[in-house]
């Protein structure tokens, strides 16, 4: 076979260069645009960038969601706007004292959020494209549209602790109500008995390794689009609530600023699975989804309401992105140990209280006896 040398990108043909950008991903392919003109110009091309977006989003895949997408601007922007994580380094440093003295400055429609501008915010304007990934394999797609049991702007939703459950809601369309499992057939390990898998951790260890989160918030007022999750776990629970759970957690920190006194807030996504059977004879072991969650948490660990969310969220799909995964990494960190110094600085404030109320009762006792005597 003879091979035939190019002199320059120019002499191929346009559908050869479309061939061959096909193929690439996301990154690569924006790479490659940047070599030569040839690459640059068909690189524009709507078609290639959804192909890329329906390879990472399979969920993207849709009829309804393509439309929505075009209505943001095309699979190109809604690629740059969904594959960088949010980072949020401005995580403030304020002493547990401090986070009290904010409600007495503030006035109650500051604190709880401008109402005029949470009646702007319809929970219906939100749409959540959601894919989970086990070892590059696609294990779970939905599509949810709107904030449920938020219709009617009801006083419930707005002061309760804003949490939307995914497979909960997900279920009333019938082609999304499969189950999500995970199994041997995926490359997930055995499970001989839940006494070996406490001592040695190994499916736990194969599940946090492999296991992927992308679940992107679309506001269809604004024409913006983010991922609210880390892609990969940032932390996570073996055996809870029972020996038969693995609880995952995803997330990022999202600011609150002239929103909530704690300025920043953590976007929670719980991800938990459940062993379904053992392995022996006749079975394998599966892994089966159980929960996929988000709810928003400030510094003290207290879930936000559904008014606050719903301005958090929208700006949050402002929020400064990064393409390099260890910086919305070293964002959570951040946050998760500014939150572990405040707990400190809090249980040592309680312990000092504990202290002085047991001398001031030893004093009161003492002092008592000395009177009678």
């Amino acid at each position: 076979m003879s091979v035939s040398s190019v002199e320059s990108m120019a002499s191929l043909s346009s559908d050869l260069c479309y061939d061959i950008l096909k193929r690439l991903d996301g990154a690569t392919l924006a790479s490659a645009a940047c070599t030569c003109a040839a690459f640059c110009s068909i690189s524009r091309e709507e078609r290639l960038w959804e192909n890329v977006c329906c390879s990472m989003w399979p969920s993207t895949n849709r009829d309804d969601v393509k439309n929505l997408i075009s209505s943001l601007g095309g699979f190109k922007k809604f690629y740059a706007d969904c594959f960088p994580l949010i980072v949020n380094k401005e995580v403030p440093e304020f002493h547990w004292n401090d986070y009290y003295e904010y409600p007495q400055e503030w006035t109650e429609a500051e604190y709880y959020g401008d109402e005029d501008e949470a009646e702007s915010i319809s929970p219906s304007d939100f749409v959540s494209i959601v894919d989970i990934r086990y070892k590059d394999k696609t294990i779970c797609s939905r599509v949810l549209w709107g904030i449920p049991n938020a219709n009617g702007f009801n006083v419930w939703f707005y002061n309760c602790p804003f949490r939307v459950d995914l497979l909960a809601y997900s279920a009333i369309n019938d082609d999304q109500a499969d189950e999500v499992t995970v199994s041997l057939s995926d490359g997930l390990p055995p499970i001989w008995s839940m006494a070996q898998e406490r001592k040695d951790g190994k499916v736990w260890q194969e599940l946090r390794d492999g296991i992927r989160l992308s679940w992107i918030l679309v506001n269809k007022k604004t024409k913006k689009a983010a991922n609210l999750s880390s892609w990969s776990p940032i932390g996570g629970q073996r055996h809870w609530p029972t020996e038969n759970d693995f609880l995952l957690r995803f997330g990022s920190v999202l600011p609150a600023k002239d929103i909530l006194p704690c300025q920043v807030v953590e976007c929670i996504l719980i991800m938990k699975f459940r062993v379904a059977c053992i392995e022996d004879e006749e079975t394998h072991t599966t892994l089966k989804l159980t929960e996929l969650s988000m709810q928003l948490g400030d510094m003290e660990g207290s879930h936000v309401n559904g008014r606050n969310s719903l301005l958090v969220l929208k700006e949050a799909l402002s929020c400064p992105r990064s393409k390099n995964y260890s910086e919305a990494l070293e964002s959570c960190q951040l946050y998760s140990k500014v939150q572990s110094e405040l707990k400190e600085e809090k249980m040592r404030y309680e312990n000092r209280l504990d202290t002085l109320w047991i001398l001031g009762s030893i004093a009161a006792c003492v002092t008592f006896c000395l009177y009678c005597l």
